[in-house]
């Protein structure tokens, strides 16, 4: 009786364990019986690209991978020869962006004034292929695109979107965006420049700083923001050899060393009505800068596995797991 009990307890559990396994067994693999015997079909793993480790490759459509993999070619065949002597000698290429702009790259998704009229996953490729070299290149590309073309297109009159966007897309010529302010940072509504409008003459009198400006010191034109009379901030473009707009260049940075950053100083600058940017005013103005914000990690996982500490890549160690994960 012993013997039969513990028989039949065996089978018991053993009938269990099987059913187990099966119901386990139904979110990774297919079963199949043979007789009393449960067989697995195991289906194969999906290899892990930490290039890619959301498979976005897969949602992309024809035209914008084409258009990744022609700007990657001239990222890595013509930027990344430039960027280590560019960087260590603090040193802007100002052909890049003519070249870029014969791509067609600058405000690509603006549709007509010379642009490409692409979609804005296009334009975030663009980006981070820039990205793979240098940041700095990058924050030419963008701000040119998104903080420069982008507010003309949005807010500017026809006649100023004919006179400046054919040349900003063909870099023919450069512009900066001018919000963040020594005091204030780039909070629009403690902001210190001053527009004074002077009827007589139909221009605004524009006074004021601004600082760690991208591409200023270079730049052909200036989309300025400025605090009116009325309280509201309202946006106007400055053009290089307007008396009393000057932009001195900030020298010694520790990074993004391959483009210009400066400031723009305006003493009165006399600024005709007609180069107002009529649609945009408030506190809107911070979203055109929140647009310029762009971050890849590619270079910097390559190096965390290549680099070899004590035997292992740094990769390995917990803390830059945790560092890498928490950016």
């Amino acid at each position: 009786m012993a013997l039969r009990r513990s028989a039949f307890r065996l089978l018991a559990n053993t009938q269990k364990c099987a059913s187990v396994l099966s119901s386990r067994a139904q979110s990774t693999a297919s079963a199949v019986h043979k007789g009393r015997l449960l067989v697995f079909r195991h289906t194969a793993k999906v290899p892990f690209d930490w290039r890619d480790a959301l498979n976005l490759e897969g949602q992309l459509s024809e035209e914008e991978i084409m258009i990744r993999d022609s700007f990657r070619d001239y990222c890595q065949e013509k930027l990344m020869p430039r960027i280590l002597m560019a960087n260590r000698h603090e040193h802007f290429h100002r052909e890049i962006v003519s070249e870029m702009g014969e791509l067609g790259v600058l405000g690509p998704t603006i549709k007509g004034y010379g642009c490409a009229g692409t979609s804005y996953v296009a334009y975030g490729l663009i980006a981070r292929e820039v990205e793979r070299v240098d940041s700095g290149y990058r924050s030419v590309m963008s701000v040119q695109s998104s903080l420069v073309m982008h507010p003309i297109n949005a807010y500017g009159t026809e006649a100023q979107k004919e006179k400046y966007l054919p040349r900003l897309a063909r870099g023919e010529i450069l512009g900066c965006f001018g919000l963040t302010e020594p005091n204030h940072g780039s909070d629009p509504s403690s902001m210190d420049t001053k527009a004074k409008y002077n009827p007589s003459s139909a221009t605004f009198s524009i006074s004021g700083a601004k600082t760690w400006i991208t591409n200023s010191p270079v730049a052909d034109i200036a989309v300025v923001w400025a605090k009116c009379e009325d309280g509201r901030v309202r946006g106007f473009i400055l053009e290089r050899g307007m008396k009393g707009f000057n932009t001195p260049k900030i020298e010694g940075k520790f990074s993004l060393r391959a483009s210009a950053t400066g400031m723009i100083l305006m003493d009165e600058v006399e600024v005709p009505q007609e180069n107002l940017l009529p649609n945009v005013s408030g506190l809107a103005v911070r979203s055109l800068w929140l647009t310029g914000s762009y971050l890849t990690f590619g270079s910097l996982l390559i190096f965390v596995l290549n680099r070899i500490q004590f035997g292992v890549p740094l990769a390995r160690n917990q803390l830059m797991q945790k560092k890498w994960l928490t950016c």
